[in-house]
Formats: structure tokens, C-alpha cells, sequence
């Protein structure tokens, strides 16, 4: 017996629709139609809590559901699985791009266009994912997380519950447009890699994910705290008027500034940028 059947068998048992179903899950109806239909790959059950939600709904003894789901999963990948192939979708490439810092904005473009999902391209997607994918494993069970995120993307409560289940069960090979619009978009404030090192830096929307930003070189580490990026400067290398052609250099001296009482804003930013660049500023060279 599959899971699909399983499911429909017990229902029946019951005397339970899949809107009743739906409800206990906390999904849509329309994803419940999709998985008993096999219009959708049962989620993976290392990354979600449907099973569990599911298998207390209908009476089913614990971990029944989740292993039907592997066995499930394990037949379609052995019947199509092929390696995959081609660029990712243009909406996606766009708003990854989009996120990128602005200093380094035309410099990654120009690459990810002359090599098309290219090893730059997959690295910079897959972690943005691994990331993202981490705080949604984390808040998963939030409600009031969830519904704040729900309002960014306009979706609801149990709309955006199937887009996590589905985005926590994806890869760079298959990430969608609804991905990024649902979690990158509104997760992600900034990104930035150096391409000496592809050392990479990735900056989360402080609303949704309070903490210090991430940095990736051969090991994920926090940001030591003496080197926490001011939210001043943050605001200032997103508005996209004000740093307009800032370089990785100017970035970075910004970044070195430090402060122990008042905290500065993005304008503090602006003028100390303009600043640096003022000749006036600086003595003249001498001959």
C-alpha cells in the first residue's frame, strides 16, 4: 500500500473528507487533492511535520505515514531520475541578482549570463537556500512568524504552510519562481561574495530573522560580535539611491567604522561616503 492509499483507505474509515484533512494539516485542500491524486511527490519526511500532524489526525500509528512517504519518493526518483539540465528560471535568476550588493551587482550578472548555471551561479543559489531553508525548518512551527511572513508575500496562513513544505523540499535544481517570491524575497536583505575567495556573506531581514549576519567560507560561522554590521550601514547599502555605485573598497571602509554609544543612520553613511570621495578631504600628493 502507498501513502495516497493509505490516506484515502483511512479516510474513508473515518468518514473524513480531505478539507478535514487539510484543516488538521494546516494546508490548503488543494494540496491534500494534490498528493492523493500523485500530482505531488510526497514531501521528504526529514523536512516537514505533515506526517506527524496527519498520522495524529487519522489515528495511525506514529511514523506509518512518513515511511509509505520514503518508499514513495524513493520509487519516482529510481523511474525519472536524469541529471539535470539548463539555467534557472529568469524571474529567479532575476531576484537572486536583485539581493546581490549593489557594488558587485553588474560584476556577478555579467557572469552568471556568460555561464549559465555555471559552479558561481549553483554556489550562490544553494546557499541562499541552505539558509533560508534553516530558518524555515526553524519556524515551522511558529504561528506568529508564519502569519507575518504570510503578509509579506500576500499569501495566507495555510497557503504559505504548503509553499514551506514544498521549498523545504526542494534543490537548486528545481527551485521555483513561488519560491523565491515566497521566502528569498522577504528572508533575504542582502547578499554578497568575494570572488577572490568565495568567501560569501549573507545578510537576513532582521524583522523576520533577528541575529547576526552569515558568513560562508570552507565552514558557516555567525559574524564575531565586535564585527556586527550597524543596521545604519544595512539600510544604507539597500537603498539603492544612495549607494548607487558604491565599490567593494568604499564597502568595506564603511564597514571598518566603529561605534560604542550613538548609533548612526543611513545618511551618517552617505555623507562619510562622500566624504571619501571629496580630494579636498585628503592631502595632496607630493611630487
Amino acid at each position: 500500500m502507498d501513502l495516497c492509499l493509505a490516506i484515502k483507505t483511512r479516510l474513508q474509515e473515518l468518514g473524513l473528507e480531505q478539507k478535514d484533512l487539510a484543516a488538521a494539516a494546516e494546508v490548503t485542500e488543494s494540496y491534500i487533492s494534490q498528493l492523493l491524486t500523485r500530482k505531488k511527490l510526497p514531501p521528504s519526511p526529514d523536512r516537514t511535520d505533515i506526517y506527524e500532524k496527519m498520522s495524529d489526525f487519522l489515528k495511525l500509528s506514529n511514523g506509518e505515514l512518513a515511511k509509505l512517504a520514503r518508499a514513495q519518493r524513493l520509487d519516482e526518483y529510481r523511474r525519472v531520475y536524469v541529471e539535470p539540465q539548463g539555467a534557472l528560471l529568469t524571474k529567479t535568476r532575476e531576484l537572486i541578482l536583485q539581493k546581490c550588493v549593489p557594488a558587485r551587482h553588474k560584476q556577478i550578472q555579467s557572469i552568471f549570463e556568460r555561464q549559465p548555471f555555471g559552479e558561481l551561479e549553483r554556489l550562490v543559489t544553494q546557499k541562499l537556500l541552505d539558509v533560508v531553508s534553516r530558518v524555515a525548518r526553524l519556524e515551522l512551527d511558529n504561528p506568529t512568524w508564519l502569519h507575518e511572513l504570510a503578509r509579506l508575500s500576500g499569501k495566507s496562513y495555510e497557503q504559505m504552510r504548503v509553499i514551506i513544505l514544498d521549498f523545504l523540499d526542494t534543490d537548486i535544481f528545481n527551485v521555483s519562481n513561488e519560491d523565491c517570491i515566497s521566502f528569498l524575497e522577504p528572508l533575504i536583505a542582502r547578499w554578497d561574495i568575494d570572488l577572490s575567495t568565495f568567501d560569501m556573506e549573507i545578510v537576513l531581514n532582521s524583522r523576520l530573522v533577528p541575529g547576526h549576519p552569515k558568513k560562508f567560507s570552507f565552514v558557516e560561522k555567525d559574524f564575531d560580535d565586535s564585527g556586527d554590521e550597524e543596521p545604519g550601514l544595512t539600510e544604507f547599502l539597500q537603498d539603492a539611491v544612495l549607494s548607487r555605485d558604491i565599490s567593494v573598497e568604499e564597502v568595506e571602509f564603511l564597514k571598518r567604522i566603529r561605534f560604542t554609544t550613538r548609533r548612526p543612520n543611513r545618511l551618517f553613511y552617505y555623507r562619510s561616503l562622500q566624504n571619501l570621495r571629496d580630494p579636498l578631504h585628503f592631502r595632496a600628493e607630493e611630487a
